[in-house]
Parts: C-alpha cells; sequence; structure tokens
C-alpha cells in the first residue's frame, strides 16, 4: 500500500464528518476493510491493467492499494463529488500515476478521451447507486459500459443486492461475492462484456 502524506486521524475525523453531513452519498460511515480491499483488488490482473478508474474514492482506502499495487506505467483516474474529499486526495496522495477529477462518474468517457486514454482496463465503484435519481445511475452504467476496454471489467461494492437488476440491464455477465469482514459486510459484483473463462 502506498504511504499517504496525512495523518489517520485526520483522514478518521474528514469521512466521519462527511458522512454526517452527506450519509446518501457515502453509504457508509467507517472505511472499507482490508478484507473488503483484498476481495476487491484480487479480481484485477495487474499484468494488463493500465487504465484504472474509481468512482467515490473518499479518503483513498481502496485508492492507496490501487496505487500500491500498479504498475509504475498504469494510471489511475478517480471521480469524486465531495470537495473536501478532492483536496484531500490530491494533498495525501501526489503521486504522478494519480489523476483526481471533483465531478461525476457520468463524465468518464469524456475525461478518459481528454486525458488521452483509450478507455478503462478496470472501474472499481463503490457509490451507493440505489439512492441516486435513476436517470444518473443509467447515464453512470452506460458511461461505464461503454469506457470498457475489451477483457475489462466494472468492480462494484455495495452493502445490499439492491444494485444487481440494474446492472444486468448494462452488462452481459454479473458474477457475485460477499466479504463478511468488513462493517457493514459487503457484495460484490464483477461486471464484464464478455463470460470468464
Amino acid at each position: 500500500m502506498v504511504q499517504r502524506k496525512t495523518s489517520r486521524s485526520e483522514e478518521t475525523l474528514l469521512f466521519a464528518k462527511n458522512f454526517l453531513q452527506h450519509p446518501k452519498m457515502l453509504g457508509s460511515l467507517i472505511p472499507s476493510s482490508r478484507f473488503l480491499v483484498d476481495r476487491l483488488l484480487g479480481k484485477i490482473d495487474w499484468a494488463r491493467a493500465r487504465t484504472i478508474v474509481e468512482y467515490g474514492p473518499g479518503v483513498g482506502t481502496i485508492t492507496a492499494h490501487i496505487l500500491g499495487r500498479m504498475p509504475s506505467d498504469a494510471r489511475l483516474i478517480v471521480f469524486e463529488m465531495n470537495e473536501d474529499f478532492v483536496r484531500y486526495l490530491r494533498r495525501a496522495f501526489p503521486d504522478p500515476r494519480l489523476h483526481v477529477v471533483h465531478g461525476s462518474a457520468e463524465n468518464v468517457g469524456r475525461e478518459l478521451k481528454r486525458l488521452g486514454r483509450d478507455g478503462a482496463d478496470y472501474i472499481i465503484s463503490g457509490i451507493p447507486y440505489t439512492t441516486m435519481p435513476e436517470q444518473l445511475r443509467g447515464k453512470i452504467m452506460q458511461e461505464s459500459r461503454e469506457a470498457l476496454n475489451t477483457g475489462g471489467a466494472v468492480l462494484v461494492y455495495q452493502f445490499t443486492r439492491a444494485v444487481l437488476p440494474y446492472l444486468r440491464a448494462y452488462f452481459d455477465q454479473v458474477y457475485q461475492d460477499f466479504e463478511p469482514l468488513n462493517i457493514l459486510p459487503a457484495r460484490l459484483f464483477y461486471c464484464t462484456q464478455e463470460a470468464i473463462g
């Protein structure tokens, strides 16, 4: 894992403050556990991952692990709506491979083009799909599907299975997993456009 340039207590306070102000945007008071992070990122073929996108990185719990595992020539593009988190991420991770976007995941295709990337090999998302407006949810799903490179995958983690019908409407294959050692226990969905051998 990449060492961040901020303290753990600063991260915890910022996360808690923003959860209390925007509970529907965060979904959980506690950042993801290492068990969830390991199970989620274990789905990634790091040898082929050159462009990785993360939606809703918050204080960078998963971001740090992605940066720690991805190749030196890879790029991580994160989309964060919360201005406090954007400032924090830019300060905490002065890594040239990281690009922090203060904006919505619905703009993923446009942002990838702007950065000269052909598409995303992996998209990792913990944003709470079920609490967002239906039109926005559909736009993010569609944009994510279109942004994926051949052989790529969208990795989604949520606290319920409510997102499953929406994922199945946009992706040909949706594989499910579960991580009990997280507060709250997490559901994982591995979405692709083709079957995995």
